[in-house]
């Protein structure tokens, strides 16, 4: 019988979304698998654009493509990536809309989702992420996937919810991924079915720990705001690590309840070189190209040396 695998894609901006296309179809290559096949398609913020893609049949190629600016590339891909809200957000207005994600870090020993929910509302205009997620939809305004999950974070109780899942309340495509994407202190909550939410990466990065009772056997999680083991860093990017610090801490009890569930986990993380290429601002759209070109040069030994660590790791 074949085993069900799911994936689950993190947040991580402009260039993590970028390195994340790179890191899919080594993937592909290497586990011989079409990532649109995962039983469930988990996203988170960025996760949530790539994954809205891939339910709607749209292939980790036919995302590099649109990266590179080839002419053959989708149009709706092509058109999206060249859309940018900028790499600083707008000034924010005076406002403290996510205050339950204070309670939400506390519970979970988080001290980044706390301080996120101190953010104050931004005036990021989030129409960009509406138009991509509801040109993506099929009539019904859901991917062709059934099980595509967008992940949000209610910013009255911090709680995640992953909208396509059983029980979530019904969303449209589009305002899905602009609530998974509401960065808080750039973009405003988005109200969907009479609640606010916010980037559900401002809880989890990646919320793999959603398909702990899901009936799969293997998960593949892509996070490119996590490195296991640490990373060197300089200047303004020691900042950065202190957020990948966090983010990377709450990833590690996810993937532990996940193996206590008997669940297989494949986690490719960027290493020291493609961070480097990235520098220390995960929205620098002046970046993208050498982001591609490091994660073009490691990541295929990085998703080898996850995959053998998987195996390695069902065998013990």
């Amino acid at each position: 019988m074949t085993q069900r695998r799911a994936l689950a894609i993190g947040c991580g901006g402009t260039l993590g979304f970028a390195w994340t296309a790179v890191a899919l179809r080594a993937l592909e290559e290497q586990l011989d698998w079409d990532a649109r096949t995962a039983d469930v398609l988990v996203g988170t913020s960025a996760g949530a654009e790539i994954v809205a893609a891939l339910g709607s049949g749209r292939t980790p190629q036919d995302l590099l493509d649109a990266l590179d600016g080839r002419d053959h590339a989708d149009p709706l891909l092509a058109g999206h990536v060249a859309d940018h809200p900028g790499s600083i957000p707008p000034v924010p207005a005076l406002a403290l809309p996510a205050l339950g994600l204070v309670r939400a870090g506390i519970a979970r020993r988080s001290p980044y989702a706390a301080l996120a929910g101190l953010l104050p509302r931004g005036r990021g205009d989030a129409t960009w992420l509406r138009e991509y997620g509801d040109a993506l939809a099929g009539a019904d305004g859901w991917t062709a996937h059934r099980d595509t999950w967008i992940v949000a974070a209610d910013v009255a109780t911090g709680e995640r919810v992953a909208f396509g899942s059983a029980g979530a309340p019904p969303a449209r495509l589009g305002e899905a991924v602009a609530a998974s994407w509401g960065i808080p202190g750039w973009f405003p909550p988005v109200e969907i079915a009479g609640r606010r939410f916010v980037d559900g990466g401002a809880v989890s990065s990646v919320s793999a720990d959603l398909l702990v009772g899901q009936p799969v056997g293997e998960v593949v999680v892509v996070a490119p705001m996590t490195s296991a083991g640490g990373a060197p860093a300089r200047g303004l990017s020691r900042v950065e690590r202190l957020l990948r610090t966090q983010m990377t801490i709450g990833l590690d009890r996810e993937v532990a309840a996940l193996e206590a569930a008997g669940i297989r986990v494949v986690r490719v993380e960027p290493g020291p070189e493609e961070l480097a290429a990235m520098g220390p601002n995960f929205m620098d759209l002046s970046r993208r190209d050498a982001t591609l070109a490091a994660a073009r040069t490691h990541v295929p030994g990085r998703v080898a040396s996850a995959i053998g660590a998987a195996i390695e790791g069902a065998k013990a």
